[in-house]
């Protein structure tokens, strides 16, 4: 039923070992590389066209055709300028999130089927679905369902939370049941070794080897603005702008006693509201607000004014904390989520996604609108502080 399968082939271990197990398979496999991005660094240098030369040399050992893709218009429209947006805003979003969802699974996705003839796709992503990682139990009646993979470390079902479940249905993981380790060992043993050795990219790919501060200074204008003590409300330093920060990040703010901390910032005066220490209680929440949230399975029981017990977390090194969600109404028709964790959670952030898990399986995952209120607030938090005045 899936003889021809494109895969995309990003000049990494991940991808190259992907592609080795399709073409093992003994399937009809297309090589795809996406060009996202036009990055080049102070000395000229494109670090895109290095990865290129090495999708090709792959190609050339697994003899497989390789197509080149050039998604940077919709990356930009559809990724970037989003993110560009949210920044300006004071909001924190996660680009890796709105590049699987809008192009990997989406625009690779549609281009895959639709030019290249493919009846699946395939990707080195660290995940697993229902269906096997080359759909060999796949279930025309049966939904998909995305699990997590076994290597808790590089486990990415919370990059792919906000994917369709119709791209999901026809896409292989090969290495989604294997871990790091793994991977590079079986790269080793077939001849791919260069691939083994080679330096894992991380971060965001626009940003290259810039700090974050510098390529975000390139596209929106600094704004300085005051930094200002939650507890005391007195100025205690200057920031250049609201895009530069972060909630939860560490503040360069010299002659305090305990370092500063984002609490809030609010984009009509252009205050960032720190607290002093970096487990200082207005940081920690146990609730969150999100909105519109696209499931690929909905928890089971979900519906407009039931609680739903499921797991959360909104960064994906971090451990899953347990829930409760009631999924509500607000103006316009938009879906909003209230959820309630088991346990406070320190540095919650408008922008990023609450992601939901039960029994491995991501559910899928909802937009942050903004923390609830903070623990500082409980009964026993006032009484301490009013103790300490």
């Amino acid at each position: 039923m899936f003889r021809r399968v494109v895969v995309g082939i990003s000049g990494g271990v991940d991808s190259a070992v992907s592609a080795y197990l399709l073409k093992k398979r003994g399937l009809e496999v297309c090589g795809a590389f996406m060009k996202n991005w036009d990055l080049i660094d102070e000395s000229g240098y494109c670090s895109g066209e290095q990865d290129l030369e090495d999708a090709h040399r792959l190609c050339r050992m697994l003899d497989i055709q390789l197509e080149e893709i050039n998604f940077v218009k919709d990356y930009w429209l559809e990724v970037f300028g989003n993110f560009l947006k949210d920044y300006e805003a004071g909001i924190t979003p996660n680009p890796d999130i709105l590049c699987n969802r809008h192009i990997k699974f989406n625009r690779f996705f549609h281009h895959a089927r639709e030019r290249l003839g493919a009846d699946a796709i395939a990707t080195g992503h660290y995940a697993r679905t229902n269906f096997g990682p080359f759909l060999e139990q796949f279930n025309e009646h049966e939904a998909v369902r995305l699990l997590m993979a076994p290597d808790p470390i590089k486990d990415q079902t919370f990059f792919l939370s906000q994917i369709s479940a119709d791209a999901l249905r026809r896409t292989m993981f090969p290495i989604g049941s294997l871990t790091k380790r793994q991977v590079k060992q079986l790269a080793t043993e077939v001849g791919l070794e260069s691939y083994a050795r080679k330096k894992e990219s991380m971060g965001i790919c626009f940003v290259g080897k810039r700090s974050f501060q510098q390529f975000i200074a390139e596209y929106i204008e600094t704004k300085p603005g005051p930094f200002v003590d939650v507890d005391s409300g007195q100025e205690v330093g200057q920031h250049a702008g609201l895009h530069h920060w972060t909630v939860g990040q560490k503040c360069k703010i010299g002659g305090c006693l305990q370092p500063y901390y984002v609490l809030r910032k609010h984009r009509e005066t252009n205050v960032i509201e720190v607290a002093s220490g970096h487990d200082h209680p207005l940081l920690y929440t146990d609730m969150v607000y999100a909105e519109q949230p696209v499931w690929i399975n909905a928890p089971p029981g979900l519906r407009r004014g039931h609680v739903v017990r499921c797991e959360f977390r909104f960064q994906h090194t971090k451990p899953l904390v347990g829930c409760s969600i009631i999924e509500t109404t607000v103006e316009h028709g938009r879906i909003r989520l209230f959820v309630k964790l088991d346990e406070p959670l320190r540095a919650i952030t408008p922008g990023q996604y609450a992601v939901f898990y039960r029994n491995e399986e991501c559910f899928g995952s909802a937009r942050i609108v903004q923390p609830g209120p903070s623990v500082a607030y409980s009964k026993e938090w006032l009484l301490k502080k009013e103790a300490t005045l």
